[in-house]
């Protein structure tokens, strides 16, 4: 178990001390206060320091978190297929990914108040440098994927994390969430990367890949939020890719995120559990003996789910129509709703830069002309 160590989560015999180590840090009180801001200090530092177990700090005090951050940032969080997950189960929650921590906090929130076991979550070490981060993330019960490694270091990683995932899903019955692909969809095309299925297959000891694919429990999960809080941070890095240039971000460029993120304006958010891919795995081994298309099948299967059951927003509906310059989709939503999300591309993108424009714009369109692929090819 020792080979794990360097991207594992805390154990629940390291949390007390870590917390001890974290109580007067000013982070610490700043995320406190933030969640408990009529609570005195003595008093959530008192708490903190006689707990022992991720699932109390998680229950206890980041649950409290994600509710304050809901109240004072979005309209609500709305859920669908839940009901489908049986309690004490562990499955692998295969995401598509809109923010670097809302997204996996959002769901544990959920599977807590459904009764269900919490995740286990893929983070990439390059988001969690500072120490504190670094903490809090194996706190929340965070694994790390290594980034920025040579080819022949990352196969070695990859190797190490699949059979981690494989030892959290079937020895420890905990859930894990992975996103489809490595960093964030910045432009709206959520799509599933067939190499993380290759680097999950890496931890099977199986000898037909897709009873171990079965043996996972591999779920869909669609996120979506009506306004993205850090869709103008996201412009450097799509202008710099439409340039064919190499981006390269600043020093405290995640952390702003990642608190731009939790504070900036969400709207409403929606997650939407779908299927246990089971049956979907038997039809496409009898389909496909080669194991790479029953991976491209696999992740096609993904993408189905992801993209048929993506909650759309009056924002989608108004950037698609607005880019068409079109009525299309009026119906849809309102003259105030329009208003406000021009408003918000006023303030947020140079309108005498039309690249950029259009990058933020596509990035609310597009998962409105996936959906509409996607009902094409279903009906076809």
């Amino acid at each position: 178990m020792q080979k794990f160590d360097p991207i594992r989560p805390f154990f629940d015999s390291e949390v007390n001390e870590t917390l001890q180590k974290l109580i007067h840090h000013p982070m610490m009180k700043s995320l406190m206060n933030f969640s408990f801001p009529e609570v005195a200090d003595e008093i959530w530092k008192g708490q903190l320091s006689k707990t022992h177990s991720i699932r109390d700090f998680q229950c206890n005090f980041i649950y409290q978190s994600v509710q304050k951050v809901l109240e004072k940032s979005s309209d609500g969080l709305s859920t669908s297929g839940f009901e489908k997950l049986e309690k004490g189960t562990s499955y692998l929650f295969i995401s598509n990914h809109r923010d670097i921590l809302l997204d996996t906090t959002l769901l544990n929130a959920s599977l807590f108040e459904h009764g269900l076991v919490m995740t286990a979550s893929a983070i990439g070490d390059n988001l969690v440098k500072k120490p504190f981060l670094m903490d809090l993330a194996k706190l929340n019960r965070n694994f790390l994927v290594q980034r920025g490694l040579s080819p022949r270091e990352m196969l070695v990683s990859s190797k190490t994390l699949s059979e981690y995932i494989g030892h959290l899903l079937l020895h420890e019955s905990r859930s894990v969430w992975i996103a489809q692909r490595e960093g964030r969809t910045k432009d709206g095309n959520d799509a599933t990367n067939p190499g993380i299925l290759k680097m999950l297959a890496m931890g099977s000891d199986e000898e037909n890949l897709m009873d171990y694919f079965k043996k996972i429990k591999i779920v869909p999960v669609s996120i979506s939020y009506e306004y993205d809080p850090t869709d103008a941070l996201k412009m450097p890095q799509l202008l710099a890719e439409s340039n064919n240039e190499v981006y390269v971000k600043e020093e405290n460029e995640d952390f702003m995120t990642i608190l731009s993120g939790a504070l900036g304006q969400k709207k409403h958010i929606h997650i939407h559990i779908g299927d246990v891919l089971n049956k979907t795995l038997e039809t496409i081994a009898t389909e496909n003996e080669n194991a790479n298309k029953q991976i491209q099948a696999i992740a096609q299967a993904i993408d189905d789910s992801i993209l048929g059951n993506y909650k759309l927003w009056p924002t989608n509906y108004i950037a698609f129509d607005i880019i068409n310059n079109s009525n299309t989709y009026a119906h849809k939503y309102t003259d105030e709703q329009k208003s406000l999300f021009e408003r918000r591309l006023e303030m947020r993108i140079d309108k005498e830069n039309p690249v950029a424009l259009q990058h933020f714009l596509c990035m609310y369109a597009n998962p409105v002309v996936n959906s509409q692929k996607y009902m094409n090819e279903y009906k076809s």
